[in-house]
């Protein structure tokens, strides 16, 4: 069996950065998605209308009825 003074810690070391790299890439992932939530606001003056526009023509063929 293997002396219990020398403890090996570069499994504790690895799973520490494995738990750090994941909370970390959470974060960043979170505020990303943060982010682009945020910039997703358009204003709705500068989107052209494609819809119904009620023009002259329009406006005269109303008025004859």
């Amino acid at each position: 069996m293997k002396d219990n003074n020398e403890i090996n810690s570069s499994r504790r070391d690895l799973l520490k950065g494995l738990t750090t790299a994941a909370v970390a890439g959470a974060v960043v992932a979170g505020t990303k998605a943060a982010s682009a939530s945020e910039t997703v606001d358009i204003k709705q003056e500068s989107v052209k209308k494609t819809g119904y526009r009620e023009t002259q023509h329009v406006r005269d063929y109303y008025d004859s009825l």
